[in-house]
């Protein structure tokens, strides 16, 4: 029996090395690092086999084709912004506004659209037939990119269309996430290939498995036609948005259609991620004037909606939405309204929520009253119960499953995207939000929200202390793999 000793030593020394060795020898956060070290060390030969496909980084030719992309659509945009001239926002809060757009624009990446014309969608039923009208209009062009993309009623109806414009000799493009779109099958996009339409899986997705990386996920939601109208936020295409799934029941959710300059770089957006996941040199994407038009005012209603297009995802060592987002936050002087599915910050944006409410500001954060990951749902409960101890009101929604991810700032800044409150959107996901400065619209935003907080209940420090010591324990559990959730 000796031998047996002698032989799990080895494997405990030997695997305490390489998980030290694995999680210290790329640059992570330390959270990440040390949460990575407790599966590694508590579970010798699972941690491993968990890590080789969620915990190691983005392969390099991934970074380097994402990297590379070139912002081939910012001359057109320049013009169109150039033709609208408009005040970011009031006098009195305009150096507040110039603030996080200097920031969004350092690289000239994220230019202050002007001119465009903003609605807001709440609902599956009418953002999916409002979105098939516009397709159905569609005379040049339809770039659809989506996390899921399901195989199922509304996915094949969507499917559908897509495969009649390509026919009408609409040039269509798709590109979907793999792992969140399961059961849409290659064989199932065939169908808009053989139509002359074009499907992509984004970069990431391809050969996950062989390269042991699949906890890297395009979480955009984008569609652009024409170049003109543009939607973008939470709902993704599948039956469970329509509220047709018994687990999640209804569906809250929050979209915009975009009609303006903030389209052109949705589209830019889009042939980005599509030029970084072709597979073929003939498939790449060039500069033209039907991807990108001219957008004259005869041809097209705009508004005077003052938009900003930012995105991001883990091919940037530093987080460039997660910051920006707190920088805006941080101009709160009233109100910092957020709504999110997954409560899951970083102690930087714990950090800046809790410094925000000590400040006075009137903090509060919805979250839904139902998981669809249970130790995501642990953890979030972790946070919600020290954010409230902070001074933040949390707000449990309780009519269904609330899936938005929106922020307001005073009476003036508003986003709406696909971002969450989470290390996954912060640090492994490709992201995109809109940032709104303007009244009116955020006014819509707060309307929207008061509306949702009668469907809600506010989370007491009374209810907090009725949770068991069972519960009490999974919430610190999951609160400790939070990182890599």
């Amino acid at each position: 029996m000796v031998w047996w000793h002698d032989f799990i030593r080895i494997i405990f020394i030997t695997n305490t090395l390489l998980a030290f060795y694995i999680v210290f020898h790329r640059r992570r956060s330390v959270s990440t690092t040390w949460a990575w070290l407790i599966i590694l060390l508590i579970f010798p030969v699972v941690g491993l086999t968990l890590y080789a496909f969620f915990g190691r980084g983005i392969s390099q030719e991934n970074i380097f084709s994402i990297n590379k992309q070139h912002h081939i659509g910012l001359r057109n945009v320049q013009k169109s912004i150039a033709k609208a001239p408009k005040e970011v926002s009031p006098s009195d809060t305009s150096k507040l506004g110039e603030i996080a757009i200097h920031f969004f624009n350092r690289n000239n990446e994220s230019p202050l659209t002007k001119n465009n014309n903003v609605e807001l969608y709440t609902e599956g039923e009418t953002f999916f037939h409002d979105l098939l009208k516009d397709i159905v209009r569609a005379k040049e062009t339809i770039n659809v990119e989506f996390y899921t993309f399901y195989s199922d009623n509304i996915g094949n109806r969507v499917l559908q269309l897509l495969i009649q414009k390509a026919k009408q000799g609409v040039k269509v493009r798709v590109i979907y996430d793999a792992w969140g779109s399961m059961g849409a099958t290659k064989a199932w996009f065939d169908q808009l290939r053989k139509a002359g339409g074009e499907v992509l899986p984004f970069i990431t997705s391809r050969n996950m498995i062989t390269r042991y990386r699949i906890n890297y996920h395009l979480h955009r939601k984008i569609v652009v036609i024409d170049g003109r109208i543009s939607w973008t936020g939470g709902f993704n295409i599948g039956d469970q948005y329509l509220g047709r799934k018994k687990k999640f029941g209804h569906w809250r959710d929050s979209q915009v259609r975009i009609v303006g300059s903030a389209s052109l770089l949705l589209q830019e957006r889009f042939v980005m991620d599509w030029n970084a996941s072709i597979k073929r040199p003939e498939q790449i994407i060039r500069f033209n004037d039907t991807l990108f038009p001219d957008l004259d005012e005869k041809k097209i209603h705009r508004g005077d909606v003052a938009t900003q297009i930012i995105s991001d995802g883990p091919d940037r060592y530093i987080p460039y939405m997660r910051n920006g987002m707190m920088r805006l936050m941080q101009l709160a002087r009233k109100r910092l309204w957020i709504q999110t599915p997954y409560l899951i910050p970083d102690d930087a944006v714990f950090a800046t929520w809790q410094t925000i409410a000590m400040s006075g500001v009137d903090v509060r954060i919805m979250i839904p009253c139902k998981p669809d990951h249970p130790f995501i749902y642990r953890a979030s409960q972790w946070y919600a119960n020290e954010l409230t101890r902070c001074g933040v009101k949390i707000y449990i929604y309780e009519d269904g499953f609330l899936h938005a991810k929106t922020t307001i700032i005073d009476d003036y800044f508003s986003t709406v995207g696909s971002m969450n409150q989470d290390y996954r959107s912060y640090d492994l996901n490709f992201e995109d939000n809109a940032i709104f400065y303007d009244k009116k619209f955020t006014k819509k935003m707060i309307e929207v929200f008061e509306a949702d907080m009668k469907k809600s209940h506010l989370l007491t420090h009374e209810e907090i202390k009725k949770q068991g010591r069972i519960l009490r324990t999974l919430q610190s559990f999951s609160r400790m793999l939070s990182p890599i959730l």
